[in-house]
């Protein structure tokens, strides 16, 4: 265990940073972080003073995906602890691997699962897991200088945290097959022209700051509208538009009658700016 968490956490009001903290080892990801990130985000989740969330790092890159010197005994245990003994048969092996992989991709859907938006703020590398990282996210930015790679075939590994699986709903399926394949590093502006990120600023300040003002605009609105925006598009997944026009009107059946919505219609009329309390 490092002396400093691999993550912490600023609060600026109502918006909540989540920083990739090992800038020393450009942000790659120990065995500690995937245990201690999903529970950050989780706690974050809960809060209702807080009403989105950017994920951002320190140091010159945000993330170069798994730190392979840490997790040399992982690859063979299928643990996290590094003391933990070989498995004592090849079915063993295969069981406790994927435990750990199950384990590992909970620490990514806990963004996709979250209630408040998730911004991520990209600058520098963005390498292997720190794609799975981006892609659990509902929004990206990211600086001029950004790099990125689904990087596991070239270590003779397949992705599996996450960017297979969700990164074909982002960009062209083709296009995901040719970088998974391939393991290329590709830049910001190829990443914009294929819509992996959604904003491409000048650098990494400007990039946090935009994704910060981004951040404080989601929260000005009505938590109940805002999340719920968010869980309607995710059940949108996997559904027909008739199934999810269903679902909306259910949410809404439930969820449109409240507080929020006298106050929207009421700041309207009073010309002043709404005051959501997400009841």
């Amino acid at each position: 265990m490092e002396a400093t968490p691999p993550v912490t956490v600023e609060r600026r009001g109502p918006v909540a940073v989540v920083w990739l903290d090992r800038p020393g080892q450009r942000n790659a990801f120990a065995p500690e972080f995937w245990t201690l990130f999903p529970n950050v985000i989780e706690e974050i989740g809960d809060d209702a003073e807080i009403r989105a969330i950017v994920v951002a790092a320190k140091g010159r890159a945000f993330t170069v995906g798994l730190d392979l010197k840490m997790f040399g005994p992982a690859m063979v245990t299928g643990s996290l602890d590094p003391a933990a003994p070989q498995p004592p048969s090849p079915v063993a092996q295969r069981a406790q691997t994927r435990r750990l992989v199950k384990r590992m991709q909970h620490t990514f859907s806990s963004l996709a699962e979250c209630p408040k938006p998730v911004i991520a703020a990209i600058h520098g590398y963005c390498i292997g897991a720190g794609v799975d990282l981006i892609t659990a996210c509902d929004i990206r930015y990211a600086s001029a200088d950004a790099i990125f790679s689904i990087r596991e075939t070239r270590l003779a590994m397949v992705a599996d945290v996450g960017t297979l699986q969700r990164l074909p709903s982002i960009i062209d399926p083709g296009s995901v097959a040719e970088l998974a394949y391939t393991g290329r590093d590709f830049d910001a502006g190829e990443a914009a022209s294929l819509g992996l990120v959604t904003r491409l600023l000048p650098d990494r300040e400007s990039t946090l700051a935009a994704a910060i003002e981004t951040a404080e605009l989601i929260a000005v609105n009505s938590p109940l509208a805002v999340q719920g925006t968010k869980a309607v598009l995710r059940a949108g997944d996997g559904r027909t538009v008739a199934e999810a026009l269903d679902y909306v009107a259910l949410w809404n059946a439930a969820f449109l009658h409240s507080n929020d919505l006298g106050e929207a219609m009421a700041s309207f009329i009073e010309r002043r700016p709404p005051e959501f309390k997400g009841e």
